[in-house]
């Protein structure tokens, strides 16, 4: 039968909307397939690694009648994104085989059951739901994602933790080494109780991927062990990692005692070309803070050094303290503001970076033996 006839973009765009979270090897061969399922002129596609399911439709989907099929997913976006962009499509289902043509082209690829492919069962109990911009909270990740960690044992840091505290949205990672906290306000009234969720690092990440600059809207919905965000034609659902993240508040200095203010490009740019002479296992670089001027120097094993200086308006102690350039070119990169406060206590202790003027975004950062 013929299953769909339609542009290869009406089908590619929403393959490529589930297909970020399928292995290319499971255990269980069904999970590297994508679900499709028509209904009338509406298609379904749902793909899932059993802890995220992603579900999108599209409209326009021309063809004898209703089924549902499974096939890999990555073979199927692999052929469509190999066709001219124009190219019609039709996939036609006959013998537990899916025939797809275009043109003179025809592939056919094997399928599994509908019925035997997974999905997660979604919580009935107790939604609180939230509505905010996908612009603002693809910022929200933008600003912390990059200091989760990633294969940690304190499986807890493979994540990021998402707090709901009355009208206020905060997002908290840590691998141990540096912090990154962001906050945004929420509309309406106060929303309690106060509220923890751990997103996986995956689901994390396949949310960047997938969400729009824009300020179309974006619906979180939080359950106890699962999160539901729907934006556009887009259903993820996740599930959520159960475990007690670190206390962040006793992590962010309360007090600094030394605190410069800089260029955030031309310090980049310094940081930049000291990390060149970095080596790749040892990433420090020094860095020492006088009266008028930063300085940063780097070395590696060769005995090459490299040393950049920038002139600042500082009049505190003397610091002398190493770094990990690769936790400050994070912070620095996922940055789009124009100046940046570096606030020091000691050699020997955390150092803060933050955005003048604004108290909703905050970087710690542990300072490294050099």
């Amino acid at each position: 039968m013929l299953l769909i006839k339609t542009q290869r973009d009406m089908l590619l765009a929403p393959l490529q909307s589930v297909s970020g979270i399928v292995e290319k090897r499971h255990t269980l061969p069904i999970l590297s397939n994508v679900l499709l399922d028509k209904k009338a002129d509406k298609l379904t596609l749902l793909a899932t690694d059993i802890e995220i399911q992603i579900t999108t439709s599209t409209g326009g989907a021309a063809g004898d009648g209703d089924a549902a099929v499974t096939v890999g997913a990555r073979k199927l976006q692999d052929i469509l994104r190999s066709l001219p962009d124009m190219a019609e499509v039709s996939l036609n289902l006959e013998d537990k085989r899916l025939q797809l043509r275009a043109g003179k082209s025809r592939f056919t690829l094997q399928t599994l059951p509908a019925e035997d492919f997974p999905r997660m069962a979604l919580s009935d109990g107790e939604i609180k739901k939230i509505t905010v911009t996908q612009k603002q909270f693809r910022q929200l990740l933008g600003q912390t994602q990059f200091s989760m960690a990633a294969q940690d044992v304190r499986y807890y840091l493979n994540g990021l933790l998402l707090l709901v505290d009355e009208n206020e949205l905060r997002a908290v990672a840590t691998d141990g080494h540096r912090l990154a906290y962001a906050s945004m306000p929420l509309d309406g009234e106060a929303t309690s109780p106060r509220q923890e969720l751990i997103l996986p690092r995956k689901t994390v990440l396949e949310l960047g991927r997938l969400l729009a600059d824009s300020d179309e809207p974006l619906q979180i919905e939080l359950a106890s062990n699962q999160i539901r965000f729907n934006f556009g034609h887009i259903s993820l659902v996740s599930k959520l990692i159960d475990g007690k993240f670190p206390d962040y508040e006793r992590v962010i200095p309360a007090t600094l005692k030394n605190i410069v203010t800089l260029n955030r490009v031309a310090l980049l740019q310094s940081m930049v070309r000291a990390a060149i002479l970095t080596n790749e296992k040892f990433r420090g670089v020094r860095l020492v803070l006088t009266q008028g001027s930063m300085k940063i120097m780097a070395a590696n094993a060769e005995q090459e050094e490299a040393q950049e200086e920038i002139e600042v308006d500082y009049n505190g102690d003397l610091i002398d303290v190493g770094f990990n350039v690769g936790y400050l070119l994070d912070v620095l990169n996922n940055s789009s503001v124009e100046t940046v406060e570096w606030g020091f206590n000691d050699a020997n202790s955390s150092a803060l970076l933050t955005i003048p003027g604004n108290d909703r975004f905050k970087y710690v950062v542990m300072p490294m033996r050099i």
